[in-house]
């Protein structure tokens, strides 16, 4: 029997976060709606340790984390060892961090909400905060966020003061990474790594999605985790 899915959800778990509260409804909904029961485990920012023996990575909003070092480690491990990866808010942001500190070579990068006064800010403050906004994501054509939305538009929440310096966009897309969601002026909401197995990053909030469903991300999150454990769980013929 192919055994449950184990998925760390890294951050610092607070009760005056949204996104937190609502995750028991979410794994819920996943389990009752998609039959697809996962067993999570929530991983201090502080406390990241070796994450290779859990089969889904989702680094959820609530910046600045506590250890920016072991939110990074966390994306980092995700990454290089093929773990399907989920990043939300503060994940979307973290996750370019640490693509562009250590696939791009930009090591002296920062996060313009913990580094303010850093010279070269990935994520910096936005022109108008997204704090309690709703608005329209726009896909782009033949990638996993439009395969998984079924459509090129989708109406999302977001919960954040930060996003992507768009001075970077040509460094991180030439060594491999896809913007896929942008907002109506054409910033990134959407970031994903076509040459892994599941790396998906939202500036948005799927998990505050309304309905009796979990968002199509984090069923498809959800999934990529349940056939990681299943190939995991596969002997090794020879």
């Amino acid at each position: 029997m192919p055994r449950t899915p184990r998925i760390a959800l890294v951050g610092d778990r607070s009760p005056n976060v949204q996104s937190h509260q609502r995750l028991p409804v979410v794994l819920e909904a996943l389990a009752e709606q998609d039959q697809l029961l996962v067993d999570a485990y929530w991983i201090h920012s502080s406390e990241v340790g070796d994450l290779t023996g859990f089969d889904g990575v989702w680094l959820l909003p609530g910046s600045p984390y506590a250890s920016e070092v072991g939110a990074l480690n966390a994306v980092t491990q995700a990454r290089e060892s093929g773990i399907p990866f989920l990043g939300t808010c503060g994940g979307f942001q973290h996750a370019l961090l640490e693509f562009a500190r250590n696939v791009c070579g930009l090591s002296q990068t920062h996060h313009g909400e913990s580094s303010p006064d850093g010279e070269e800010l990935l994520i910096v403050p936005l022109a108008c905060s997204l704090a309690g906004h709703q608005g329209i994501v726009h896909i782009g054509a033949n990638t996993r966020a439009e395969k998984l939305l079924g459509g090129t538009q989708t109406f999302e929440r977001y919960f954040c003061g930060y996003g992507l310096n768009n001075a970077y966009l040509s460094t991180l897309r030439a060594k491999g990474l896809i913007f896929t969601g942008h907002d109506g002026e054409g910033d990134v909401r959407i970031a994903e790594l076509p040459s892994h197995p599941f790396f998906l990053a939202t500036l948005f909030q799927p998990e505050l999605a309304d309905g009796p469903r979990a968002h199509p991300f984090i069923r498809a999150f959800a999934a990529a985790a349940a056939n990681n454990a299943t190939t995991k769980s596969q002997p090794v013929l020879g």
